[in-house]
């Protein structure tokens, strides 16, 4: 998870990938639209197959905080 940031000066405190001002939620999305891996480092060569990874893995662990309902 190192090479994801939570820096309120970067994209206003949305989780990034390191070095870069790139969301988590923008490769997500790239992802869910069906661009592949290669597709996403050919737009935005400054990433590698490595965040792309850990995009996945941030997403992952933030599904598996709980969600409390106020009743």
């Amino acid at each position: 998870m190192e090479r994801i940031v939570v820096d309120p000066e970067i994209v206003h405190g949305r989780p990034a990938v390191r070095g870069t001002r790139v969301r988590v939620t923008d490769v997500l999305s790239l992802l869910a639209t069906g661009a592949t891996e290669a597709e996403i480092i050919e737009d935005y060569p400054y990433l590698a197959a490595d965040d792309i990874r850990a995009c996945l893995e941030y997403a992952a662990s933030q599904a598996e905080q709980a969600i409390l309902l106020a009743s």
